[in-house]
């Protein structure tokens, strides 16, 4: 449609446009007896006619703000006009051809600021002569005549006939006149009205033709398809006609049939470069899923066009990311197995899509991971990671990653494929959400890879992130610290040399009560001070860097099970440094250890007469921990304290000896061997010795010490610093171990620092797919102050999150 020839349309426009040029008082002044018509300019502006002109007393009040339009000017009968233009005073210039010094009110009504003192003529600039009554009417009506002219030249200049000469108002180059400033916004009005116009010719035009292109979609010619289908490509660019063909059912259903049957290779490069289209629009989207696109689209997959590729997989990824149900359709059309092929492809734009479509069908689906898994996904993710340095494809590999890492299955195929070291080359990248989750996945894989060889450059890197001042980076670095240093001599040394030990006390302060990063930092100071060749230097370091005081208070409130079970094992590490004892003795550690102890000894006393009962199992956990552990746990410490003399004393003034002594009899081996060894260590002292003998000790202990168990006979000996890594027992359910590495910790459960699944567990617990139930009272074994310790759970209903086999 040829909007120009619109001619009633247009002098519509322009009538408006001049009707309101009129209401902004745009009018010609005559000398006439005609109303006066002010020009409007602002300052320093070419005027559009001569404004009228007024007396001194008139032109202060002017400027002082009296004036409120031209309506206000004063105005006369022809001939005063005529005398006014010709007064000695104003021969200098008629205002016409110096326009550029009038000073008329801008289009706003408000007044310009200028001095009060100051004349809006320049009385000495212009001509010499004046103008006569003939001449000053000449070039009024020659003005008027040429005023539709000059608004249609700046509005629709498109409109003009050829060689028409329109006389300039505009003076000053720097300064439009007012038509001129109404000059752009009036073409884009008309861009917008012709758009209008083309965006419904457009809609009726598909509207007409798509029943004749479903028709030739479905014909046996495959050229007529072909050509149909280009046709229908075509249409699908244009905004109005995508929606026609989107609200068409049966169109898109003759394009999936296109691309399902059609050998052509025409045909379906159009007909899926329509669906793509469409896949921009949720009507569109919708509409391909109902008519069984998704399918089809993941037939494509396997195409060796570069082309149907990209439109196939964009077409997918906008389905998964906006279309309920397109996951399990993709699913079940084979989507994972042909898109883990396509990893193997170089093309960086192209793989970040494909790798996000992997994340977003793997996410909260095991099936899917081990699809994945089995189709060789690990192995490509890692090659990715390795090879390429686009961000966003290296952030889109690491998610998948993520998420295959808290899968059993999977995480060791990623260990193996080198995927520790290939992430820990991107912990210096620029990118915070590309080392955020290449660590999230670290931190998963950890415990997997608690054996493997070359990580010196990633220990080194995680030390130094303990500084970052991003609380998830150091929550990470942290776990990921002590899950590699458990049970790993090498890691152990290497994180030692390049100064782990400084770096996690200075966490461990500067953390104060974030118990997702004190816990695992002390787990992993734990690690570090015993069983290496520099576990002594790193036992030093802790308290040459001011940390027992933070470690010891770390056994008060608010801390909980789990951390305090962390820090009862780095005392007990730390005392084996006999230069230890002073400070720990001086900051209440021991005081701490023996309440701890009555506490939880206590509690197990309470549960194994209810147990006798028949009414409950014995053995419950609060936040993951069990109670036999606590035990267990601070009679160990106590046992290496109490290798100094002043220790021992204020051992023995706790009144704890007759709890050593029934623990004697206690039904797991552990227990009763760190019990022999803490009183073999009190009964050094006379005072010790006796008190043991009036608690009736002497005949377990001589039983003990002939014990065939040599567990026990370590410990009676004091023999417990240097004892195996685990002694299993066969009592209360779970074997305890009295090593002095932890098992590591497992992977985070949703992803997410610090998630809580099932209300209490340790902040640094496994974060996989075990859902971990909190017992009645696991939400409130926090403990206030010093006399108040943690209340042990009531029932046996929580699985324990983790356990130590290094403490």
């Amino acid at each position: 449609m040829d909007y120009l020839n619109k001619s009633d349309g247009l002098e519509a426009l322009q009538n408006t446009w001049v009707n309101k040029e009129d209401s902004l008082s745009v009018k010609v002044v005559t000398p006439t007896s005609q109303p006066s018509r002010s020009a409007v300019s602002s300052r320093g502006a070419g005027a559009e006619v001569p404004t009228s002109r007024t007396s001194n007393d008139e032109l202060q009040s002017l400027s002082h703000g009296s004036y409120q339009g031209p309506g206000d000017l004063p105005l006369g009968s022809a001939k005063e006009q005529t005398l006014m233009w010709q007064q000695n005073s104003y021969l200098g210039d008629s205002g016409i051809h110096s326009g550029a010094t009038t000073q008329a009110p801008s289009l706003t009504g408000k007044e310009e600021d200028m001095e009060s003192d100051q004349l809006m003529f320049d009385l000495d600039q212009g001509f010499t002569q004046g103008f006569t009554q003939d001449q000053v009417d000449e070039m009024n009506q020659q003005l008027s005549q040429t005023r539709s002219q000059r608004v249609r030249a700046a509005m629709f200049p498109e409109t003009l006939e050829e060689g028409i000469e329109i006389p300039s108002t505009q003076f000053d180059p720097a300064q439009p006149t007012a038509v001129q400033r109404l000059a752009e916004p009036s073409q884009m009005l008309k861009h917008a009205v012709v758009n209008l116009i083309n965006y419904q010719d457009d809609a009726d035009l598909a509207t007409r033709a798509i029943p004749e292109l479903i028709k030739l979609l479905n014909d046996e010619d495959q050229v007529v398809v072909s050509q149909a289908a280009m046709m229908v490509h075509q249409l699908s660019k244009k905004e109005a006609s995508r929606h026609a063909i989107m609200n068409s059912p049966q169109m898109v259903a003759a394009l999936v049939r296109a691309i399902s049957n059609s050998n052509d290779l025409e045909s379906t490069k159009a007909a899926v470069g329509t669906l793509h289209n469409l896949s921009h629009h949720r009507q569109g989207l919708l509409a391909i899923f109902k008519s069984g696109g998704i399918p089809a689209l993941v037939k494509l997959l396997s195409s060796p066009v570069e082309s149907v590729l990209f439109y196939a997989i964009t077409t997918l990824h906008n389905l998964l990311l906006h279309q309920e149900g397109s996951k399990m359709a993709v699913r079940l059309a084979g989507g994972l197995q042909k898109m883990v092929a396509l990893l193997q492809r170089n093309n960086v734009k192209f793989l970040a899509i494909v790798t996000d479509c992997l994340q977003i069908l793997a996410y909260g689906n095991q099936e899917s991971k081990l699809i994945i898994l089995a189709s060789q996904g690990p192995v490509e993710l890692v090659r990715i990671m390795r090879s390429y340095d686009y961000e966003k494809l290296l952030w889109t590999t690491s998610r998948v990653l993520k998420v295959l890492s808290v899968c059993s299955s999977n995480k060791p195929a990623i260990v193996e494929a080198g995927g520790m070291q290939a992430l820990a080359m991107h912990l210096g990248h620029p990118s915070q959400r590309l080392v955020q989750n290449c660590l999230w996945t670290l931190r998963n894989l950890s415990d997997a890879g608690t054996k493997v060889d070359g990580l010196e450059g990633l220990l080194q890197s995680l030390v130094q992130l303990l500084s970052s001042t991003d609380v998830n980076v150091v929550t990470c670095a942290a776990g990921i610290l002590s899950n590699l240093t458990c049970n790993n001599q090498r890691n152990k040394v290497t994180v030692c040399q390049v100064g782990g030990v400084d770096a996690l006390v200075r966490t461990i302060v500067q953390a104060g009560d974030r118990e997702e990063i004190t816990e695992p930092a002390v787990c992993a100071l734990r690690h570090l001070t015993s069983r290496h060749v520099e576990s002594e230097m790193a036992q030093n370091g802790v308290r040459l860097n001011y940390g027992m005081q933070v470690v010891v208070k770390l056994l008060q409130a608010p801390s909980r099970w789990p951390l305090v079970k962390a820090v009862i094992g780095l005392i007990r590490n730390l005392a084996l440094c006999p230069a230890n004892h002073a400070p720990l003795r001086e900051h209440g550690a021991i005081h701490h250890l023996v309440r701890l102890l009555m506490r939880a000894f206590q509690d197990t006393q309470r549960r194994s007469s209810v147990a006798s009962s028949g009414s409950q199992q014995p053995g419950a956990y609060a936040d993951g921990v069990r109670m036999e552990e606590i035990v267990e746990g601070t009679v160990g410490a106590l046992h290496i304290l109490a290798r100094e003399s002043n220790n021992r004393a204020i051992i023995r003034q706790q009144n704890v000896i007759p709890i050593f002594v029934q623990l004697l009899f206690n039904e797991i081996e552990n227990i009763q061997r760190v019990a022999a060894g803490v009183l073999c260590e009190l009964a050094a002292d006379k005072e010790g010795a006796e008190m043991i003998e009036q608690e009736g000790a002497t005949a377990p202990l001589t039983e003990l010490l002939h014990s065939r168990n040599e567990g026990v006979d370590q410990g009676y000996d004091g023999m417990y610093g240097q004892g195996p890594d685990s002694v299993h027992s066969s009592h209360g359910g779970r074997g305890y171990q009295q090593g002095y590495d932890q098992i590591p910790i497992d992977s985070m459960q949703g992803l997410e620092i610090g998630s809580h699944h099932g209300g209490g567990g340790s902040n640094y617990g496994p974060m996989d797919t075990m859902d971990v139930v909190g017992g009645p009272d696991s939400t409130t074994l926090n403990f206030d102050h010093l006399d108040e310790l943690p209340q042990p759970p009531q029932d046996n209903n929580q699985v324990a999150a983790w356990y130590d086999t290094d403490l």
